[in-house]
């Protein structure tokens, strides 16, 4: 009796733990995302009002690791050149006619300063804006992948001093090389896709959970908007009590208080994609913890447009 007991007792203990394992493994949610960061990056660095980068980079998917080592908010945005245009015609024909405008609007004359902006020479409309990151905290870093075709680039950050004056006008405007050399890159595998367009604004695909995510970013269509710029996407923490109102004021630059230091109480930027032609897609990396945060535009009006949304990441 005591040889056939053991060997059934084992059994169904065997039974019980398998049974038990296996459901444990059907039903537990899913509830961080383990997405892993690049290890073949381009580093970017700034400590003040500069781009410490390479010189010249490879075409194709290229991922850039910006580190924002300064005490302002930043990006950077990748300005691809008509042939035969540099960073000397930045500091000449474009930067110049946007201190002006932009002094005439700080000075409550809004329709006289968009009225210099017809003053830009006629190939500023022929710059591909051709994504970057999305605003960046001070201590924080953004990591973002877009493809490049070759070509002339100006790394660019527009955000504003305290007095108004743009960052490219205090050292920020970079040239870049992007070379025929293809850099053999691929474009990583996304957690999240998100969509923006003129019609459904800014949408994606699933919940967002807490841990480390690849969001896809696809411009379905793109268009200038009244400040001039087009749509893009910037992921936004929002602490309590945070006024959604000011945030959306604050990332119109051609409010006189708009895309200047000091940012808005209770909001901390943590990148995203800047804006790229229509059909394009970019992809960002973030580390997301719980709590309270918004996709938004740099553009106006955003949550009329459907270019400021919100979002909880559970615990």
């Amino acid at each position: 009796m005591k040889t056939f007991k053991q060997p059934v007792f084992l059994l169904l203990l065997l039974f019980c733990v398998c049974f038990n394992c296996k459901n444990e493994k059907n039903t537990k949610p899913i509830t961080e995302s383990t997405a892993d960061e690049p290890s073949n990056v381009i580093d970017i660095v700034t400590r003040s009002m500069e781009f410490q980068s390479a010189d010249t980079i490879p075409s194709g998917w290229n991922t850039f690791k910006y580190q924002n080592l300064s005490n302002e908010t930043h990006f950077f945005l990748m300005d691809k050149y008509p042939e035969g245009k540099t960073v000397d015609n930045t500091l000449t024909d474009v930067a110049p006619v946007f201190e002006e405008g932009m002094d005439l609007i700080n000075k409550g004359k809004a329709e006289e300063g968009f009225a210099v902006f017809g003053k830009l020479p006629a190939w500023f409309g022929d710059i591909v804006f051709s994504g970057g990151s999305g605003l960046i905290a001070p201590k924080h870093t953004a990591i973002t992948s877009v493809k490049l075709d070759p070509g002339y680039y100006i790394m660019e950050c527009y955000v504003k001093m305290p007095n108004g004056k743009f960052h490219t006008s205090m050292g920020m405007a970079k040239p870049v090389i992007v070379l025929e050399e293809d850099s053999g890159n691929t474009p990583p595998e996304p957690t999240v896709n998100i969509e923006v367009s003129n019609t459904e604004g800014i949408t994606y695909d699933k919940n967002i959970t807490k841990g480390k995510q690849i969001f896809s970013v696809f411009y379905k269509d793109q268009k200038q908007h009244e400040n001039f710029m087009q749509h893009d996407v910037n992921l936004v923490k929002l602490e309590n009590g945070v006024s959604e109102d000011a945030l959306e004021a604050w990332m119109d630059w051609s409010n006189p208080k708009g895309l200047i230091t000091p940012v808005p109480k209770g909001v901390t930027f943590l990148g995203g994609v800047n804006d790229m032609p229509a059909g394009s897609t970019g992809y960002f990396y973030t580390d997301l913890k719980p709590g309270k945060y918004a996709f938004i535009s740099e553009v106006p009006n955003t949550k009329g447009k459907g270019l400021f949304k919100t979002f909880e990441v559970k615990d």
